[in-house]
Parts: C-alpha cells; structure tokens; sequence
C-alpha cells in the first residue's frame, strides 16, 4: 500500500481542529480602501470549514484527520 501523502497546498490554507477544519476568510489582502472599517473587523480571525467540505478535506489532509 502506497503512501497518503498530504496536499500542500491545502495544508497551507487549512488547520485541523477537534472536530473540523478552519480557514482565513477571504477578502482580508488589499484593497482597504473600499471596505468599510466594519467589514474590515468582521474578516478578522478564522472561519469554521462548511460541513459538507470536510470529507473531501480529510482526503487532503489525511495525515491530520482523526
């Protein structure tokens, strides 16, 4: 049996919590000067992996799903 070998790509942007997934919400790069300081505050911090993502994402991951 071959090796599960983890997709890098999706390790970079993904980090594995107790019972899911989370990731950085989007819209947070550039560009502030057309977003309100409201919108701006809300994207801080990580946001939780939608429910039905996170089979496909403990394939991407399998070395960090439990």
């Amino acid at each position: 049996m071959p090796k599960l070998k983890t997709h890098k790509g999706a390790a970079k942007r993904f980090r594995r919590t107790s019972t899911s997934f989370k990731h950085k919400r989007m819209g947070k790069n550039h560009k502030f000067t057309n977003k309100a300081p409201k919108r701006k505050r809300q994207l801080r911090g990580f946001n939780e992996l939608a429910t039905g993502d996170r089979d496909r994402m403990a394939q991407l991951l399998p070395n960090k799903a439990r």
